[in-house]
């Protein structure tokens, strides 16, 4: 998905900044509404911004030029991740929000070329959304190698069956690509699943509900849904990849998913930093004496420059390193930045919240919006004390080999 670089370096800053001035003109002053719902009464209004933004040349950054995108390579598009993850709503404009853009890697390296005309193009060109569904109510999501869900192959069909939930963005989807047991015997564990897409007016699916989640709207683009495939026919050439191979499929996703997370919580810090220092420089406890003048706050001003800057430059240093080795080369970094950054993002929003007081707990800012919201980063994509318990077992193994 991450094109040799096609995009020129030099041509990187001016380009960076026509994102800052369209996330600050365009979308900065919407963001509040929006996430306060209703969510489908603003889809007019970002359907408009979508079209600026193709017509701008700034439209799925992501993407290769020849589909329909400006070509940036994986360093080049992590900075603008953090450009758009500035508002709950960047990437959605710019159609490389998840779980779409990781549909799209998924697609346009393992797909068919039937699955590419039918799903990925309409997909690339915004005109329609997607979802995943992996994680089950029943069992732990953190390993994904544990799924009840089966897909039985029946002649030329899969016929699925299973429970799904945290499928995210599923209200509105057009399609989802399902994980499924296909090869319950295969000797491995990591073999017995592979990867489906289910087409959503398949008469097998159910949308059961929009689970509630704090600080979402819970509709649309901001859901998460849970859903039944009972009967679930497709036929076996919707089979991403090959039999067996969604394991696989789900780690070659997840490794430029987390730097796209980390590069977007990096975004909401500097968004939540700079109403912290304005709110300091403004608020007044005595006439000429204002909030920035304690020296608590300026402790919390300084070690939140310094958290976000080493969280930029880990995550940078990452997205190089896989860009130039790929995914499996950087395993140790990944749960690195996974954590470090998920923890730095809760206290610089836990410290702007305090820096505003009693406005810090109301609706009438971001603060409280991505203080509920963001509580899941520690937990999505892999639980942080999961990334931990990996990362110390890889080291000591290199002790252990010495």
């Amino acid at each position: 998905m991450h094109p040799t670089p096609n995009f020129p370096p030099e041509a990187l800053a001016p380009l960076l900044e026509k994102y800052r001035q369209f996330i600050r003109e365009e979308i900065f002053p919407i963001d509040l509404n929006v996430v306060q719902g209703p969510f489908k009464s603003y889809l007019p209004r970002l359907h408009d911004l979508r079209t600026k933004s193709k017509q701008l040349g700034l439209f799925a950054p992501h993407l290769s030029k020849a589909d329909g995108g400006v070509g940036l390579n994986l360093v080049q598009f992590a900075q603008v991740s953090e450009i758009l993850g500035q508002s709950p709503i960047g990437h959605y404009v710019f159609n490389c929000a998840a779980p779409d853009i990781g549909n799209m890697e998924l697609l346009h390296l393992f797909g068919t070329e039937d699955q590419k005309s039918t799903w990925l193009k309409p997909l690339q060109q915004g005109e329609i959304r997607s979802c995943f569904a992996m994680t089950e109510p029943a069992l732990a999501g953190s390993n994904p190698v544990h799924l009840a869900t089966t897909a039985v192959r029946e002649g030329d069909e899969f016929v699925i069956s299973g429970h799904k939930w945290f499928t995210t963005a599923a209200d509105g989807a057009k399609f989802t690509i399902v994980m499924a047991v296909t090869n319950p015997e295969a000797e491995s564990p990591y073999q017995r699943a592979s990867m489906i897409l289910v087409p959503l007016d398949n008469p097998g699916y159910r949308l059961m509900r929009n689970i509630p989640i704090m600080g979402e709207a819970g509709e649309d683009y901001l859901s998460h849904g849970e859903v039944k495939f009972e009967n679930c026919r497709v036929p076996v050439s919707n089979l991403i990849g090959k039999e067996g191979q969604g394991f696989a499929l789900a780690q070659e996703r997840l490794g430029p998913g987390r730097i796209h997370h980390c590069m977007r919580w990096i975004g909401i810090c500097e968004r939540v930093f700079d109403l912290m220092c304005r709110r300091a420089i403004s608020r007044q406890l005595d006439p000429g004496k204002p909030l920035a003048e304690k020296q608590t706050i300026q402790n919390w001003i300084a070690e939140s420059r310094a958290e976000i800057k080493a969280s930029r430059l880990m995550v940078m240093d990452t997205a190089q390193k896989m860009q130039e080795l790929g995914a499996k080369a950087v395993r140790e970094d990944i749960s690195t930045i996974k954590f470090f950054v998920a923890d730095v993002l809760m206290k610089v929003i836990d410290r702007a919240i305090q820096v505003h007081g009693a406005l810090g707990i109301t609706d009438d800012t971001l603060l409280s919006f991505w203080y509920r919201h963001e509580r899941g980063a520690r937990i999505y994509d892999g639980p942080d004390e999961v990334h931990k318990s990996a990362l110390a077992r890889s080291i000591l193994k290199s002790f252990t080999e010495k």
